[in-house]
């Protein structure tokens, strides 16, 4: 095939396959998936460890987006009712593959210390939007179980905020994480889930953290923006999926957004899914509702 035909072809076809082509992963030397969709470019599980995307760049404006080695949309504490498996999932063992759509797949299997079979699946959405999705399977009853998502952002994503429900039914309004509401701030679903958010998991060795319990979320949809009018990564998940936004306040050196999965007695046997979605985008007020 020449140059020109190979050319021509491309030209010829439809813009969905085009565009499809820029949003699959490639599998890298060291285990690691490569992506670049055009607006973002980055990493997902570099060195082939169990986290999330690094390395994220937003090539319109050049910005980094990631700050630290753990990265966004990390699978971190995993828990049950006044219970901590282990200290971390990003130091658990995993096996990752590329999917023929694209995406990636991961697998951390049960063990003897776990007795729950953890799957998750990264998707390339579209050029401003990144997905994990998870999947439990347990083997034994895992009450009140919970996924604890993690992303952390570069220092000039100083600006950090919630969909936040309005009072005596007023409108959903963006809130902020001022230092003034406490360091480590939590925004429940419904005060149905505060006594799983105060059963004890958070008081396990190391880095226990006790959370400013805030007014309710809208729903599940947090920001980091870079500054007051600068790139934004939106995070966003269905309620259902969701029962806790939280976030240091804004500054903090952690730079961070969390998301509770799940947060459901999960029996044996059973199957239990939820998912996550980050935009990145130089237009938050178009897509931040």
């Amino acid at each position: 095939m020449t140059l020109l035909m190979a050319f021509t072809m491309v030209c010829l076809l439809p813009p969905s396959a085009v565009r499809a082509a820029s949003l699959r992963f490639a599998a890298g030397q060291k285990g690691e998936f490569h992506f670049d969709t055009g607006v973002l470019k980055g990493v997902l599980r570099a060195e082939g460890k169990s986290k999330g995307f690094t390395s994220v760049v937003h090539a319109p404006s050049g910005m980094r987006v990631d700050r630290n080695t753990m990265g966004l949309l990390s699978p971190y504490r995993v828990f049950k009712t006044n219970y901590r498996y282990a200290s971390a999932a990003w130091d658990w063992p995993s096996q990752a593959n590329l999917e023929d759509d694209g995406s990636v797949s991961v697998l951390w299997p049960v063990e003897k210390d776990r007795p729950f079979e953890l799957k998750a699946r990264y998707v390339l959405v579209d050029s401003e939007t990144l997905s994990v999705e998870f999947q439990v399977k347990a083997v034994e009853i895992l009450p009140a179980f919970e996924v604890f998502l993690a992303s952390y952002f570069d220092t000039p994503f100083t600006n950090a905020m919630v969909l936040a429900k309005g009072s005596e039914g007023g409108a959903a309004h963006w809130i902020s994480a001022t230092q003034a509401q406490g360091d480590w701030q939590m925004f429940p679903r419904e005060d149905a889930v505060i006594p799983m958010i105060q059963d004890g998991r958070w008081k396990q060795e190391p880095n226990p953290v006790d959370w400013f319990q805030l007014q309710k979320f809208s729903e599940p949809k947090a920001m980091r923006r870079a500054g007051s009018d600068g790139l934004a990564a939106i995070l966003s998940a269905d309620t259902k999926d969701c029962f806790a936004v939280s976030m240091p306040f804004q500054t903090e050196g952690h730079y961070s957004l969390y998301f509770s999965l799940f947060g459901k007695t999960i029996n044996a046997g059973e199957t239990a899914v939820a998912k996550a979605r980050m935009q990145i985008t130089s237009r938050p007020e178009a897509s931040g509702r």
